[in-house]
């Protein structure tokens, strides 16, 4: 495989690689939402604090980039991401033996550390070997295997919740992350020069990794991506961790079957990503974040408010689909807002977006008690909302200001 423009030749699976070991991550991120009734029930604790598992992973995942992006730049994105793939095998089985929930949570910090190191390398790996104008298409597709995990996950955490034990979805997907591992290993030996590029520096690594932090940060442009993708992930995923609870107890719904209707959720990003040229040649990266955040905060409310279960099926589908095409906007620039140190900064614009995602589920299982899965959802489709519109706002202003000024005739 050739990358247009850049004539770097790839070996063969070199790209299916990554978005395989996405797929497991994508798993491992989503699938403790459906067994949150089922740890709550099993460890006697309520819902909001069974909700830690997703929090500490988000936290340990979020903080884990601070680390994991300049040692891409330093060492090799393809080879840590790897690694992080055989690492991550020994910390999902941890969470598999663990014999109670606060090991478990210590086990569920550890997966989140390790699992830091795949998707945002992923995508900054990408960034380098893929033109600009060609990147955003390749990014969906690379995706598909995310999006899949994610709906894999929240599939196989609610069948198991319902008929198996809360153990065995970690045990399967420890196996994952030790299969691709390997291959991913393999297939880094065989990666042309250029695809395997590493940046050397002088004096402290700590320093360097702060020096490089605080250019990212001086930059306007990359303050507004940053702060915006925070808000996303704490006002999308802190609904979205409980919407399998939602249709459990507003609907009956076994957790199983809610586990079911929510992983639709991962088949709109799919088609997002199948129709991503379509859609970004016709809507432009504005429209799309615009779109996005009005297609998510009308399906969020649908699921919040229907009296019957079944409008949440074309309700997550349709949040999958809008979600993508706001949060695969807010990639694209953060691969782009400082190409020079482009592994940093992916794992900065990932940072925000898990550590957002972390103090929205953490609110929102303190704010249960008084309004409601229905109102976390609820306030969860609203902030998506507000977040799109000026984002699309903001993105239409730098499009006309780094338009080149017409000369007189």
């Amino acid at each position: 495989m050739t990358t247009a423009d850049t004539g770097i030749q790839l070996p063969r699976g070199a790209m299916a690689g990554l978005s395989i070991a996405a797929f497991a991550s994508g798993i491992s991120l989503r699938v403790t939402d459906a067994m949150l009734p089922r740890l709550a029930n099993d460890f006697s604790l309520a819902l909001g604090d069974a909700a830690a598992v997703i929090t500490v992973f988000a936290v340990a995942y979020g903080f884990a980039q601070l680390l994991f992006g300049p040692m891409g730049d330093r060492f090799g994105k393809y080879r840590v991401i790897a690694l992080g793939c055989i690492a991550c095998a020994f910390t999902t089985a941890s969470c598999a033996l663990a014999p109670s929930f606060a090991l478990l949570l210590v086990a569920r910090v550890l997966a989140g550390a390790t699992a830091a190191s795949i998707i945002p390398l992923a995508m900054a790996w990408i960034g380098d070997v893929v033109p600009y104008d060609r990147r955003q298409p390749v990014l969906a597709r690379f995706l598909i295997g995310q999006i899949l995990g994610v709906s894999a996950g929240v599939l196989l955490g609610g069948y198991a919740a319902d008929h198996l034990h809360w153990r065995t979805p970690f045990a399967l997907i420890a196996v994952i992350f030790l299969v691709i591992g390997s291959v991913l290993l393999l297939t880094n030996r065989r990666l042309p020069l250029a695809a395997r590029q590493r940046r050397t520096g002088t004096g402290s690594a700590i320093a360097r990794m702060g020096a490089e932090f605080a250019q990212i940060l001086a930059l306007p442009w990359a303050r507004v991506v940053l702060l915006t993708v925070f808000a996303e992930g704490a006002f999308l995923y802190g609904a979205f961790a409980y919407m399998v609870s939602h249709l459990h107890q507003a609907h009956a719904l076994s957790l199983a079957s809610a586990g079911e209707v929510v992983m639709l959720f991962g088949f709109g990003g799919l088609l997002f990503a199948l129709a991503a040229t379509l859609l970004v040649r016709r809507l432009g990266e504005a429209g799309l974040a615009l779109w996005g955040g009005l297609l998510v905060c009308l399906a969020f409310l649908v699921v919040a408010w229907a009296d019957r279960w079944w409008w949440s099926i074309p309700a997550c589908f349709v949040a999958g689909l809008g979600f993508y095409m706001l949060h695969n906007t807010l990639q694209i620039n953060a691969t782009q807002m400082a190409p020079e140190r482009r592994g940093s900064a992916v794992a900065a614009f990932a940072a925000s977006f898990f550590i957002g995602q972390s103090v929205g589920v953490a609110v929102d299982g303190q704010l249960i008690p008084t309004i409601g899965t229905t109102g976390v959802i609820v306030l969860g489709a609203l902030g998506v909302l507000l977040v799109s519109l000026n984002f699309s706002r903001l993105r239409k202003q730098r499009t006309s200001f780094l338009q080149p000024t017409p000369k007189p005739p």
